[in-house]
């Protein structure tokens, strides 16, 4: 019995001693993945108040175009995430490595021209939904420079998600804080003008997002061809390989799909957020705002996850892997812990940054205990799912999200029906996060099982 008490403690201390190693590495890798993420949102953000300032109708504009951007984009980066484990899986041989970063670039390439072809087709969805044409006439050349845009930001996806694979998150935070920087410099310049210059307005917002992606872009693919772990090859497209470049796709196309499911199914509570009232959908606004600001966090410690699990993939060491998942999810609590503590102990200044009406603080405050459940339930169901893009299991992510996300669709209509209010609202958006946690955990766990006979 002792002898038994001596090996569980032993177990224990080893598990302790693993979970711990790795998720120093989880957190190594994904701090500078966040601070790249924030910068970006708060680089957006200078874009949006150069725009209100300009005009309003330049505002409304910009708003219409990136209502359709904003999906593509972020579809597209979820498209390039399927890259990482295949560049995780060949980190340690060029000569397997440089066709796969290949394979990623003709991929990028696919998926940037399918979304830059939505972009540049704001005009006619704009017309299709009833924009107003004055406008409509305002775009001008933006959806073009943003269609653009989406395709060089698709080709600097594959480079980052390369980066990441190989565990190399400060290179890709050197390339965003750069694109950032750029961004921000050039819509105070060429939206609201200096000296005798006026501003362009909303082309030159579009200049500005073109330049600051073709900056990270290259500077990501500057670090990537001078990465060691290339060997000093070449990235020059070369040959399309179809069948390659759809075994990268089988996982990135899923999660793609994941992600403009999410996005189609927050904007369905908006709208019925606004259909409760002006002052819910401010609430609604100010604390999905919030939410977004926190889950970063998670996106970047999922991504952080899967190049440490891929060689216990590899392996089809189960335990291995689910340590690493158990590490992940330990890092994601724990940085939810500190963003929500912070978050509810400085509500009222964090809050008012977003309004001075005191009435819609105190109910943004009031909703902040279902916010943080919100957050904290999608943060670990974002590691579980980024697990299953590690074992290069992405379709059962796509099944979970539109089976949660459907009945959340189905459960926002009946509140909307009966007259439920933003508690409500808020309350259905947690529980389905729930169930999306318990899904991804679900299929993660079957999924590692039949890791070692995948492997041999």
């Amino acid at each position: 019995m002792t002898e038994m008490k001596a090996a569980s403690r032993s177990d224990a201390s080893g598990f302790a001693r693993l979970t711990g190693g790795e998720a120093w590495k989880i957190a190594s890798v994904a701090l500078p993945l966040y601070v790249t993420m924030v910068a970006a949102s708060a680089g957006a953000l200078v874009d949006t108040a150069v725009l209100g300032r300009h005009g309003t109708v330049s505002l409304a504009a910009f708003a219409v175009t990136m209502a359709v951007y904003g999906p593509a984009a972020a579809a597209v980066s979820g498209a390039m995430r399927g890259v990482m484990p295949f560049v995780a899986a060949h980190k340690d041989s060029p000569g397997e490595l440089l066709p796969m970063v290949r394979h990623a670039k003709w991929l990028g390439l696919c998926v940037g021209l399918t979304g830059a072809a939505a972009v540049a087709a704001v005009p006619l969805i704009g017309r299709a939904a009833g924009v107003p044409a004055s406008t409509l006439d305002d775009l001008g050349v933006f959806p073009a420079l943003l269609a653009v845009s989406l395709v060089v930001t698709s080709l600097g996806a594959a480079s980052t998600s390369t980066l990441v694979g190989l565990g190399r998150g400060k290179q890709v935070m050197r390339a965003g804080l750069a694109g950032t920087a750029a961004a921000v410099v050039l819509s105070l310049l060429l939206v609201g003008g200096a000296g005798g210059f006026t501003g362009l307005g909303l082309p030159g917002a579009g200049l500005a997002m073109l330049a600051s992606s073709t900056i990270s872009a290259s500077w990501a693919h500057h670090a990537l061809r001078t990465s060691p772990a290339l060997g000093g090859g070449p990235l020059a497209f070369g040959r399309p390989h179809p069948r390659e470049i759809l075994r990268i796709a089988r996982v990135g196309v899923p999660l793609a799909a994941t992600v403009l499911i999410k996005f189609a199914v927050l904007g369905v509570i908006a709208f019925a957020a606004a259909r409760a009232g002006t002052r819910s959908a401010a609430v609604h606004s100010v604390a999905i705002s919030l939410v977004n600001l926190t889950f970063t966090a998670a996106v970047a410690i999922g991504q952080a996850t899967v190049p440490l699990m891929t060689d216990h993939v590899r392996a089809g060491e189960t335990r291995r892997i689910r340590r690493v998942l158990l590490a992940g999810a330990g890092v994601a609590l724990g940085a939810m812990a500190v963003l929500a503590t912070a978050l509810l102990v400085l509500r009222e200044p964090v809050v008012s940054v977003y309004t001075d009406d005191a009435a819609l603080r105190d109910r943004v405050v009031a909703l902040l205990p279902l916010v943080v459940l919100v957050v904290v339930a999608d943060a670990l169901q974002a590691v579980c799912g980024f697990g299953l893009i590690g074992l290069k299991r992405t379709m059962p992510s796509l099944a979970v999200f539109a089976a949660g996300y459907g009945a959340l669709v189905l459960t926002v209509l009946l509140i909307t029906a009966y007259g439920g209010g933003l508690t409500a609202l808020w309350t259905a958006l947690a529980c389905a996060n729930l169930l999306l946690l318990a899904g991804q955990a679900f299929f993660f766990h079957r999924h590692s099982a039949r890791a070692a006979l995948d492997a041999s």
